[in-house]
């Protein structure tokens, strides 16, 4: 089975093809360029390289969240797009599961951090067992005090990764020594991990419904925040909103 994944839910954009669990080729980058400009580009040459056309690509996935607003939404289209195009699957996957599995550990706690701006980060724990991965909490935007809290219950070494992984070492790492910051190359997020924790899905048998596929962004954007402060609801959701 090959999986095209797609990973935009931060500065850098990244794309991957997955075949039967093997990653056969990765393109990423970190200029800082609209993804929009470069996505879909990126896609075509990929495959382009490994010989093969988008008709061979047997399912898409995509990074949904959480992340930038903005490049979340554009990592969506461009796999629905492929996934409409093709007539084929597309999996929407956790950022933070994604990039906790492309870092490889293991043995030991991950802590995968995004900045999510207003001293909070987008955040989600695990421990890697025999190099699997086992969730200690679900995807959720927290304080950094609230999480050095939580990181002090965790024993051995807690990993870091993300976009928010230096703000999270600089900020905590004297109250959590067991803090480790991994090198540049393995801290962010790639579209490797997306399509193999994509492949995880298919073959526990979920469907990858294009149509079902929604982005998570765990909180309103700022301009939707502003707007309700000024409704006088104090930038919460309100309940009509779906999470």
């Amino acid at each position: 089975m090959r999986i095209l994944g797609f990973e935009t839910s931060a500065k850098a954009a990244s794309v991957a093809l997955v075949h039967d669990g093997v990653l056969l080729a990765e393109s990423y980058q970190n200029t800082g360029l609209t993804h929009s400009q470069t996505i879909l580009a990126m896609a075509q040459d990929l495959l382009a390289q490994c010989g093969l056309t988008v008709r061979d690509v047997d399912a898409v996935a995509v990074a949904a969240g959480p992340g930038s607003f903005t490049g979340v939404r554009i990592g969506a289209a461009a796999a629905k797009g492929f996934a409409w195009g093709g007539n084929i699957p597309c999996y929407g996957v956790s950022t933070l599961e994604a990039m906790a599995l492309s870092l490889g550990v293991w043995e030991g706690a991950v802590c995968a951090c995004m900045d999510a701006r207003r001293g909070q980060v987008y955040n989600a724990l695990f421990r890697a067992e025999g190099g699997r991965l086992h969730r200690l909490c679900p995807d959720r935007a927290i304080g950094l005090e609230e999480l050095a809290e939580e990181l002090a219950g965790l024993s051995g070494p807690v990993f870091l990764v993300g976009d928010g992984s230096g703000l999270t070492h600089r900020t905590l790492s004297g109250r959590n020594p067991n803090l480790v910051l991994p090198p540049e190359h393995r801290v962010h997020q790639r579209a490797g991990g997306v399509a193999l924790l994509a492949l995880e899905k298919a073959l526990a048998g979920e469907k990858g419904d294009v149509n079902a596929l929604v982005p998570n962004y765990l909180r309103l954007s700022q301009a939707e925040r502003e707007r309700l402060e000024r409704e006088g609801n104090g930038g919460q959701r309100p309940a009509s909103i779906e999470k």
